[in-house]
């Protein structure tokens, strides 16, 4: 079980993130998103909680030679896809960077068959308004959840034990329920949340 906290936005909500005990950061290069973050300031960011927190990019409709600059600049360790896709372009991505392809309930059985041999791509389900805070019919999913998939939309504290318990995700990833505002975390939402997470994992092992 791995928890990643995203949309971070400053060294001090890295800092609070890898103190509660979050596996992996978020950082939000698509610029649509409010929680928008320069290549310069997730790097510094990143490196503010050292190696052992992941620094995943989130991206969207960017070329490849664009995430693959920015994920250099801001010194990544993984990269988040959304949107549609081609193969050649996720695998373009995963020559060079591990790879969480986000897919929309309607996709996952497909992105499953699809992406289910290659070691560089890990799937993660989100709701189809990514960090618009509305958890997913977990129940009606879990027929076509894949062993080792990530789950993301609508977590926080509070119902983030319960949707373990429904799909056992390899991760979880969550954004609007641990802020006070839009790139702003709350800390106590944050702490709360891992720990819900490490509390229920021995219960749902993988």
């Amino acid at each position: 079980m791995k928890v990643k906290v995203c949309g971070t936005t400053s060294v001090r909500d890295a800092v609070l993130a890898a103190d509660a005990g979050a596996d992996a950061l978020g950082f939000i290069f698509a610029p649509v998103s409010r929680r928008l973050v320069t290549p310069q300031a997730a790097r510094e960011a990143g490196l503010s909680v050292g190696a052992t927190v992941a620094r995943v990019g989130v991206f969207l409709g960017q070329g490849l030679d664009e995430v693959l600059r920015v994920a250099d600049a801001a010194r990544l360790s993984a990269v988040q896809l959304h949107g549609p896709l081609s193969s050649l372009y996720v695998e373009g991505v995963a020559a060079y960077y591990p790879v969480l392809r986000v897919v929309r309930p309607a996709e996952l059985a497909q992105a499953a068959h699809m992406w289910r041999t290659d070691p560089r791509v890990t799937l993660m389900l989100d709701a189809p308004e990514p960090g618009g805070g509305v958890p997913l019919d977990w129940a009606a999913l879990k027929a076509d959840f894949p062993a080792g998939a990530w789950l993301a939309g609508g977590l926080g504290p509070e119902n983030v034990a319960q949707a373990i318990g429904v799909l056992g995700p390899a991760g979880v990833d969550a954004v609007s329920r641990l802020e006070a505002r839009p790139g702003l975390k709350d800390a106590a939402a944050v702490r709360a949340f891992v720990q819900a997470a490490r509390s229920t994992q021995a219960s749902y092992p993988q």
